[in-house]
């Protein structure tokens, strides 16, 4: 299966490529890891791309890396449906107070938009 893991350098999108290698590695499947920029997180693209290389580095796990420039939900639809992916993994996913998830906006666009399977790594 072709897996696109889209990260954009909050601690949930480290937890979800902490996850999503797991997962991929058990199942054998591809992962393609797409950074974008993310508003909402402070780490620049290049020191995320960073923090990607060294945590593949020390798990011994071989992905694609690309960055993805541009609307980040949109463009992270874009390569999915250009290039086939049969799932997209994203982290995030807050529970307020009440017990009800609260999602970061690029979340939010992949999950309404998406014409493939999303899977949310809380």
């Amino acid at each position: 299966m072709k897996v696109l893991l889209g990260i954009g350098g909050s601690e949930d999108s480290f937890r979800a490529l902490e996850q999503a290698v797991d997962r991929v590695r058990e199942a054998g499947d591809d992962l393609t890891i797409a950074i974008v920029e993310n508003p909402e997180s402070e780490p620049a693209v290049p020191d995320v791309h960073e923090r990607v290389e060294a945590y593949l580095a020390d798990v011994d796990f071989d992905a694609d890396i690309r960055t993805l420039e541009g609307h980040p939900g949109s463009q992270l639809l874009e390569l999915a449906e250009r290039e086939g992916f049969e799932r997209i993994i994203l982290g995030g996913g807050e529970t307020s107070p009440l017990g009800k998830v609260q999602l970061g906006s690029i979340a939010e666009f992949v999950l309404l938009n998406a014409k493939t399977t999303v899977t949310l790594i809380r």
